[in-house]
């Protein structure tokens, strides 16, 4: 297994309660792409997250509530940021006009929490300009980032270093660029090259547990970079020890959540 002993986790207080750990509002799916916002909020839990309010469409909360018990389900017409530690943004949550507008309605209201943008979130921040929050975190794979950059996939793919540099930049957000050796870049220009992940991960719904692991950490105190870094170097090694058991040919996003905790326990045994 190829590993870092670089990785920054948050930190598990014995005196504690789920308020320790953070809340985390996903704000994501639609009647079309429940799965999604489903995948993301079990991430959120799975990385250590003392809560997750799930934000959506009516059909994606009833298949939360059957599917999930441990989540808190709410309408997008009642979002509420009090008491929130950190927000996903995007996943599964379509372009419709009251998608849009629960977009926007998010970003005018989130103030200072750490975001996570992915999916349609960053779709509808591509056609429009605006200041993102200070501790924002953009997760384009490299379509999506053609859309957030208006340049080619192929340009992206030649030149991902400089690219994922100039998004940053343009967006003033960490992001998170999802290749094969997924980057991770902020305004400070730290870069990060992750080395962990196969095929196994080139599978739909596997982006909305990425985006959720970032979530929960930012939900538990880490910084935008290394609530990312570790975030995509997690995600990886779920995907690589999922495939152990099942092959890279047979995981499942689903899967790649039931292996968030064993990804967990090699690293720590690894560093003891």
């Amino acid at each position: 297994m190829k590993t870092h002993n670089d990785m920054v986790f948050p930190k598990r207080e014995q005196n504690s309660n789920k308020g320790t750990f953070g809340t985390v509002l996903n704000v994501s799916g639609s009647n079309e792409y429940s799965g999604a916002a489903i995948l993301s909020s079990v991430a959120a839990l799975k990385s250590g997250a003392g809560k997750v309010i799930l934000c959506s469409s009516e059909n994606t909360l009833t298949a939360a509530s059957f599917q999930v018990p441990e989540l808190v389900l709410i309408k997008r017409q009642k979002i509420n940021f009090s008491g929130i530690s950190s927000v996903i943004l995007g996943c599964g949550l379509s372009q419709d006009n009251d998608a849009v507008e629960t977009f926007w309605h998010t970003l005018d209201n989130i103030r200072n929490l750490p975001l996570v943008i992915d999916a349609d979130g960053l779709n509808i921040l591509s056609k429009n300009n605006c200041k993102l929050p200070p501790n924002t975190i953009l997760t384009p794979h490299p379509k999506e980032m053609s859309r957030l950059m208006n340049i080619s996939v192929d340009d992206i793919l030649k030149n991902p270093k400089e690219v994922t540099l100039k998004c940053v930049e343009k967006y003033s957000a960490t992001v998170v660029l999802k290749l094969h050796n997924t980057l991770v870049a902020n305004k400070d220009k730290n870069i990060y090259i992750n080395n962990t992940g196969n095929s196994a991960l080139a599978k739909a719904g596997s982006g909305d547990v990425l985006a959720g692991i970032i979530g929960g950490f930012l939900a538990q105190g880490l910084d935008c970079f290394n609530a990312a870094k570790t975030g995509v170097f997690v995600h990886g090694l779920a995907g690589e020890l999922a495939s152990k058991d099942l092959s890279e040919y047979s995981v499942l996003a689903s899967d790649l959540n039931n292996y968030i905790g064993k990804a967990f326990k090699t690293y720590f045994d690894i560093l003891e």
